[in-house]
């Protein structure tokens, strides 16, 4: 599914989902930097309990950066990977939980989705680095100045895949980072920590769905529990929903489209690669001192609220005088299942279905229509009612014709009206030079008096030297056309080298894509299915089986979901199953990048065989590396779980263990050792050199495996028995309002925060110290701190400006000057009143949290242990042993 056009449509429809971030700084005093205090209340005035990270959405954008310089070495992009984590977690402050999920080895449909599109970004990458070489050419026989190619090496992101070197690095930094954390950040000390890494199948966002719906399973689990999940995939906003948690947020990076980036062949920007003009670069700054500085500005991000998306959807599914009850919790599903049809990771969508075209809204509309005439429900728990499915489809193939023809239509409108903009554009464009100062223009009747004339023989001459330079310039590209064996002088009409002239009308038009099919024209079914297929449309059986594999991948799909995680393990290694060029099948798409990579299937029987003469020449490293893994959960010293794991390791014991429930606010699961294991009192090497060995580690970790269940069993969609709903929040004028208007950004969870304002005169006063401070002040025009000062707490850059009394060092848990940094955050919060208010609303909810994750959290009274209640009654620990000593 679109990512951008999902959400695009999704905040346009339903703003009033969307909360923007509050986000408390690290402060800085006296040259000492005071970390920020995760274990104070959240001041988005909301307490999370878990907070989930699908990891790959963070390695990604750490890894090789659009917007910024990218990290020189691997080391420095596990640093970037611990600060985003940091600024995560201090964002949301979840008490309970962590769950970091990396992609493992994925489903084999999602693997052919990954292969189309790696195969494709193959594709695109030599396109245009054939492109710039060409206009590299082009440029500089007009005249123009480029600056010299660079040979940069180039990070593959192809090595962010189960099993390689560097995935095999990242899990062993993250097991560091997480004894760190745990260790230093107060922060940290009392939630439990899942690390999921690459080893493990599943994608990441799946593992932990998974990891959630075999908790609710569970009898022991909180219905109450408030979930956070953090990543970018559309498919989060569906997974969130597919839960029926009464409590669940989403919290992703701000989408900002149409970002402003370099050319690509003269680093400038303003203007793409086929506008590049080969200008002289203009100075940045006085001295040029910010000649390589990347302009960067640090992402915010957003809450996504599930619940208030929920009450959008239950205003727009509500139905009156079905034929059966009706029944909520089902037509989310429902909604759910529809959305799938305008495309997922799986499955391709329907032609006729574009989120830009208002495909959801018109699929709700037909599913009330019909709805009538189904009898039921078409899904429930995950499973499809095909009969009921068939009567949607059927309503869709009727619009399909019309739909086809208005989407060329409207094509068609767009593309005369930009035409005819550009026409306008040129037809407005004025004389190339224009004096300006004393000889400038005035318009005949302004109020504006022309400029008194001061040293008129200096302005001439500067005004003839600007014109010999353009002459020069117009010289120098009329020399680089005859060179190229074209000439401007045979007429007005363009002539190419090969004597065939261009109609004008098409002169600043860029080639399209050839599309076979022609959707909008009678005949397009024979068409489709001879041009993809290579059948006759009048063949029914093929036709049939084309349906029947459609529809069996949306019931995949829809089980993959709700239910249980299918994986199959397979690699890729056949010299034919790599070709070297593909065609591009638009699919109803009007871009060659939305289209789908022709590439021929993966034989598993071949793969099989030709792996076999593989396998025995890999290292044992290389084996370890590729072998399944398992999760692993840390805890710090002050969780009620840390002893009870500690005697396991005491005992050696080697069976599975069940984590008692009330030892770890309800989550359950199996517990197995770990056989390289963080222990608490031993000291854990960095993996990094640039980061320092934990000498005093107060964090355990053991392996993890989810609560396990029969085959066969199905996980309800329902809202749990016991979950309280959150309040409502939309109020009666608000669906009125979501697709038009005005609409302003809320700022944390509460509506009613008092926000800042700056009249006029603080504008004066602030633009009077930007004049003054310019380059140099807080305000100047200098590089941003990103630029200067790459990095957080791990940051082993310069300090800047008067910060000049050292990096700053993470506490010992036990000796941080506790009274110290309570009086300097005072001074620092002193006045903030806003601050305060967010303390004194939230308190409740605070202390709240406070009595369910201390002291080990205690299951509601009818469902108690049948072995007692909390661990201080003594729950039954393994014996000791004497083989670690602890010490």
């Amino acid at each position: 599914m679109g990512v951008p056009a999902f959400f695009r449509w999704l905040s346009r429809k339903y703003p009033s989902i969307i909360v923007h971030c509050l986000e408390e700084k690290a402060k800085e005093y006296n040259g000492f930097k005071i970390p920020v205090d995760t274990s104070k209340p959240n001041p988005n005035e909301v307490e999370f309990d878990n907070l989930y990270l699908d990891m790959n959405g963070i390695i990604h954008p750490c890894t090789h950066p659009e917007d910024k310089p990218a990290p020189k070495n691997e080391d420095e992009m596990m640093v970037a990977i611990f600060e985003y984590i940091d600024r995560l977690f201090n964002i949301v402050r979840p008490r309970r939980v962590l769950y970091m999920a990396i992609d493992g080895v994925a489903p084999r449909a999602k693997m052919n989705q990954q292969r189309s599109r790696r195969f494709r970004a193959s594709k695109e990458g030599a396109e245009l680095t054939e492109e710039k070489s060409k206009m590299r050419e082009e440029v500089i026989q007009r005249g123009g100045y480029l600056p010299p190619e660079e040979i940069k090496e180039r990070f593959d992101s192809n090595c962010i895949t189960p099993g390689t070197e560097f995935m095999d690095n990242l899990a062993k930094c993250l097991r560091y980072y997480i004894a760190d954390r745990l260790t230093n950040d107060p922060g940290w000390h009392n939630i439990t920590v899942f690390l999921s890494d690459a080893s493990v199948p599943g994608e990441g966002e799946h593992k932990i769905m998974d990891f959630i719906r075999r908790q609710r399973g569970r009898p022991n689990h909180d219905p109450n529990t408030h979930h956070c999940l953090c990543g970018a995939d559309a498919d989060l906003i569906m997974l969130g929903l597919a839960t029926h948690e009464a409590n669940f947020t989403i919290i992703r990076e701000e989408f900002k489209p149409n970002k402003p980036r370099p050319c690509a062949l003269c680093g400038q920007m303003g203007h793409e690669i086929k506008d590049c003009q080969g200008l002289a670069r203009e100075k940045q700054g006085e001295h040029d001192e910010f000649a390589d500085t990347v302009p960067v500005s640090e992402q915010e991000f957003i809450f996504i609220r599930l619940a208030v998306l929920r009450e959008y959807l239950e205003k727009e599914l509500t139905m009156a005088s079905l034929p059966f009850p009706f029944d909520f919790e089902r037509s989310v599903d429902d909604w759910v299942f529809m959305c799938f049809f305008v495309g997922n990771d799986f499955l391709p969508h329907l032609p006729s279905l574009e989120i830009r075209e208002g495909a959801i809204d018109r699929l709700v509309g037909i599913y009330k229509d019909v709805v009538h005439k189904t009898g039921g429900y078409l899904t429930e728990n995950g499973f499809v009612n095909l009969e009921r499915v068939e009567l949607i489809m059927q309503a869709v193939g009727v619009a399909e014709d019309n739909i086809f023809k208005k989407r060329k239509d409207d094509d068609e409108s767009f593309k005369r009206r930009m035409k005819e903009k550009k026409k306008r554009m040129k037809a407005e464009q004025g004389p190339s030079f224009v004096p300006g100062g004393q000889f400038a223009p005035q318009a005949l009747g302004g109020r504006d008096r022309p400029m008194a004339v001061q040293n008129a023989r200096q302005t001439a001459y500067e005004m003839r030297m600007k014109g010999n330079q353009r002459n020069q310039e117009a010289a120098q590209s009329l020399r680089a056309m005859m060179r190229n064996g074209k000439s401007s002088a045979g007429g007005s009409d363009d002539v190419d080298s090969r004597g065939v002239k261009r109609k004008a009308e098409d002169s600043d038009s860029e080639p399209e894509p050839e599309d076979n099919v022609r959707l909008w024209e009678e005949g397009w079914k024979q068409r489709y299915y001879k041009t993809k297929f290579d059948v006759d449309a009048t063949d029914d059986e093929f036709r049939k089986k084309v349906v029947q594999s459609y529809v069996e991948g949306l019931c995949w799909v829809l089980r993959y979901y709700y239910q249980v995680i299918f994986y199959f393990v397979f690699e890729s290694s056949i010299i034919d199953f790599y070709p070297d060029d593909f065609a591009i099948d638009l699919n109803g798409k009007k871009y060659a990048w939305q289209g789908v990579a022709l590439l021929p299937f993966v034989d598993e029987r071949r793969l099989r065989a030709a792996l076999a003469d593989v396998y025995p020449d890999l290292s044992p490293e290389e084996v370890r590396r590729n072998s399944l893994g398992s999760d692993v959960i840390f805890v710090g010293k002050s969780h009620p779980l840390c002893d009870f794991i500690r005697e396991l390791y005491r005992a050696e014991s080697h069976e599975d263990t069940e984590i008692p429930a009330e030892l770890c606010h309800g989550i359950q699961g199996i517990l197995n050792l770990d056989e390289d294991p963080i222990l608490p009192d031993k000291p854990v090497e960095s993996p990094i050199p640039t980061l320092r060995d934990i000498s005093s580690n107060c964090a355990i970790g053991i392996k993890f495996k989810d609560p396990q269940y029969d085959d066969g069993f199905v996980f309800k969609a329902v809202v749990l028995p016991g979950a309280k709903i959150p309040n409502k929040v939309l109020k009666p004028g608000d669906w009125e309002r979501s697709n038009r208007g005005p609409w302003r950004p809320q700022l944390g969870f509460n509506p009613n925060r008092q926000q800042a304002h700056l009249d006029q005169s603080a504008f004066r006063k602030l633009n009077h110290y930007v004049d003054r401070n310019q380059g140099t002040g807080l305000f100047g025009s200098g590089p941003p701190f990103e630029a200067q000062h790459r990095g957080g707490q791990y940051s082993n850059a310069p300090p800047p400006r008067n910060y000049h009394q050292g990096n700053y060092r993470p506490p010992q848990r036990d000796h941080y000057p506790q009274n110290q940094f309570c009086s300097d955050l005072h001074r620092f919060q002193h006045g903030a009143h806003g601050w305060d208010r967010a303390m004194q609303s939230q308190s409740t909810a605070y202390q709240q949290n406070q009595e369910r994750g201390r002291g080990g959290w205690r299951p509601p009274h009818n469902q108690q242990d049948s072995r007692g209640g909390g661990h201080q009654q003594g729950y039954g620990l393994p014996p000791p042993s004497q083989r670690y000593n602890w010490n």
